[in-house]
């Protein structure tokens, strides 16, 4: 599928090669293996045949690293996960046909999947995999709740996302991943309080209630945090 430059856009920090695979996958509760996979790509057996699976996600540079907006990326596709090689290829192939259409790149960042473009994107997802409409509207649940849980600046475009909470409410806001905050690393929400460094304090021995007096938190957040970071 077509892909936005390999080189970082120096001008937005969103676009600056910060996270590892595997740190990335840890903030999005998902495997190492499989999102490396999206990130390089991979080959597999077609009717006795390799078949490729071209990069899903692209880097922003050859350093093994990935931007806020490739964990973005990558949070928007968990919408359209699979452990069928041939579907996540055809959902690529799905994303650059709806690109195409659309005359945008890299849809998954766009405002227009908020709207007419998700339409734009789920026929050409639908043709090419035979969906059934359960399973399509499945996706599209699926999808609303990932785009649900990102904020976006004046011009539609991502700028801070919500990961989901393990064994929490779909609804809750209670961790935040923000470029502009801790160097993009998880926070607590409306603070600039780290969650590793949360739960470092409680491994390190100290109680629920002194952690929050500390960093100016109450104990439901002091909560939220060890969650997330003892779940990713």
């Amino acid at each position: 599928m077509p892909m936005a430059s390999s080189q970082a856009n120096a001008e937005d920090i969103r676009d600056n090669p910060v996270y590892t695979i595997s740190a990335t996958a840890r903030h999005l509760g998902m495997s190492s293996a499989t999102l490396r996979h999206w990130v390089v790509g991979r080959s597999y057996s077609r009717r006795r045949r390799s078949a490729a699976v071209e990069p899903l996600i692209r880097a922003t540079a050859t350093s093994g690293l990935i931007s806020f907006n490739n964990l973005v990326e990558a949070h928007v596709l968990l919408a359209f996960r699979s452990r069928d090689l041939s579907r996540m290829a055809a959902v690529g192939r799905a994303i650059a046909s709806a690109e195409a259409s659309l005359g945008v790149e890299r849809l998954l960042l766009r405002p227009e999947l908020c709207g007419s473009g998700q339409d734009v994107l789920f026929d050409r997802v639908a043709q090419l995999l035979k969906l059934s409409r359960s399973v399509e509207l499945a996706m599209r649940h699926r999808l609303s709740a990932s785009l649900n849980r990102l904020d976006r600046d004046d011009e539609g475009l991502p700028v801070r996302l919500y990961p989901l909470m393990p064994l929490g409410s779909a609804d809750r806001r209670g961790i935040v991943i923000d470029p502009y905050v801790a160097l993009g690393r998880p926070t607590v929400a409306g603070s600039e309080v780290e969650t590793a460094s949360v739960a470092g304090r409680i491994d390190s021995g100290e109680d629920l209630q002194t952690v929050a007096d500390h960093c100016g938190l109450d104990v439901a957040q002091v909560m939220d945090a060890i969650v997330y970071e003892r779940a990713v």
